[in-house]
C-alpha cells in the first residue's frame, strides 16, 4: 500500500494528537469501564447507556481523532472521519430505540469478547510500548484501531445488533490493518482479527431481535408448562 506519509509523521500525529488532549484519555478509558460494568450488572437504562458510550467514542474518533489530526498528513482521514461519524449515529440510533440488549452471561461469544476488550484497553498499547510505540507517539484508547477491538469486543456481550452497525468497523479493521502493516505496527494484527472474528460470530450467533427482560421472562415461565 502506497501511502502520502511515513511512519515517523504517522507517529507524530500520536503525539500531536495525545499531547493536545491529554488527560482526556483517562475519561475516554473510564467511559469503556463504565459500559462494560453496565454489560456485566445491568440496570434500566444500561443498553442505552452502552450503545451512547460507544456511539460518543465513534463520533470522537471521526471528527477528533481524523478530521482534526489525521487529514493533515491524510486527506482520505476526511472520508474516514465522516465515515466514522456515520457509525457514530448509526450507535446512538440504537439507543434511542434501545434496540440493542448488552449482557455479559457465561458463554464463549463473551468469552471471546472479553478477550477482545481486554486487548484494546490493555495488551494494545502495552504491546505497542514493547514494540517501540510507547505513549504519546503510539495509539492510546480512543484513536481507531484499539477503540474499533474493543467495540467488537463489546457487541459480542450484546443480542439485537443491527447488521448495518458492522459494515463501517469491519471495513475499518480491513482498512486500518493494511496500513498498519505497511508501517509495522504490529499490535494492530489484532484489528483484523476482532473485525474478522467479531463479525462471523455475531452474524452466526447473535439474534437481532432485542429480547427484553420481561419477554425472556415469560418465555422461561411458559417453558415449563409446554402443551403436550
Amino acid at each position: 500500500m502506497n501511502l502520502p506519509f511515513s511512519v515517523e509523521q504517522f507517529l507524530e500525529v500520536f503525539a500531536a494528537y495525545n499531547n493536545a488532549v491529554w488527560p482526556l484519555q483517562v475519561v475516554l478509558n473510564v467511559m469503556a469501564l463504565v459500559a462494560i460494568f453496565l454489560a456485566i450488572r445491568p440496570s434500566r437504562h444500561s443498553d442505552r447507556t452502552v450503545s451512547s458510550v460507544l456511539g460518543f467514542l465513534w463520533l470522537w474518533m471521526g471528527a477528533v481523532y481524523h478530521i482534526a489530526f489525521f487529514a493533515p498528513i491524510n486527506p482520505a482521514a476526511y472520508g474516514f472521519g465522516g465515515l466514522f461519524i456515520l457509525q457514530a449515529v448509526l450507535f446512538l440510533w440504537s439507543a434511542v430505540r434501545n434496540k440493542i440488549t448488552y449482557r455479559a452471561s457465561l458463554g464463549w461469544p463473551q468469552f471471546i469478547g472479553g478477550v477482545l476488550i481486554l486487548y484494546g484497553l490493555v495488551l494494545y498499547p502495552a504491546l505497542g510500548s514493547i514494540l517501540g510505540h510507547a505513549f504519546p507517539r503510539g495509539p492510546s484508547f480512543g484513536v481507531p484501531c484499539p477503540t474499533t477491538i474493543f467495540t467488537f469486543g463489546i457487541l459480542l456481550f450484546a443480542t439485537g445488533v443491527p447488521r448495518s452497525l458492522l459494515v463501517i468497523p469491519v471495513l475499518w479493521s480491513v482498512i486500518g490493518f493494511t496500513a498498519a502493516l505497511t508501517l509495522g505496527i504490529q499490535e494492530d494484527i489484532g484489528l483484523l482479527v476482532s473485525g474478522v472474528l467479531g463479525t462471523a460470530i455475531i452474524l452466526t450467533t447473535k439474534p437481532q431481535t432485542r429480547t427484553s427482560p420481561a419477554s425472556e421472562s415469560r418465555t422461561q415461565a411458559e417453558g415449563g408448562h409446554q402443551p403436550k
